[in-house]
């Protein structure tokens, strides 16, 4: 059974930045589902991986309509993703130093409330003034 499930509450108005949340959602749930099968050592690795890959691509091509649209917070939002990666990049070095006793569970519940204060607040602030500048 899935930790989150999308909806509504997440679009953000841009279907291709919908999809690519979706995406956190989905490795938010492939961890969640090693954990609850005794596999959480193995899934997190995988899921660090992906995050990593995740957000370099995404947070790369939400920014870059932010400067073609000239968004008035760009610098913020930015922040948050540069903030965001360095909390990941730092889970990875506790992960592949050999932490990982609640690490799986603390990861799992940190991306839970990123993706759902991120989404909800900073992200939908966006939406209408991409939507506006003719981003789909």
């Amino acid at each position: 059974m899935p930790l989150m499930t999308w909806n509504d509450s997440f679009s953000v108005g841009i279907p291709s930045i919908d999809q690519q949340h979706k995406k956190l959602i989905d490795l938010i749930n492939e961890l969640h589902d090693g954990i609850a099968a005794n596999h959480a050592k193995e899934q997190l690795g995988h899921v660090l991986e992906g995050l990593i890959q995740y957000t370099a691509s995404h947070f790369k091509y939400e920014e870059k309509f932010f400067v073609q649209t000239h968004y008035a917070q760009t610098e913020a939002h930015k922040k948050e993703h540069d903030d965001l990666t360095k909390q990941v990049l730092d889970v990875q070095k506790r992960f592949k130093s050999g932490e990982t006793g609640t690490l799986s569970m603390e990861v799992m519940n940190f991306l839970k409330r990123w993706l759902i204060t991120h989404i909800q607040g900073s992200d939908k602030k966006y939406g209408p003034h991409l939507a506006a500048n003719g981003i789909k």
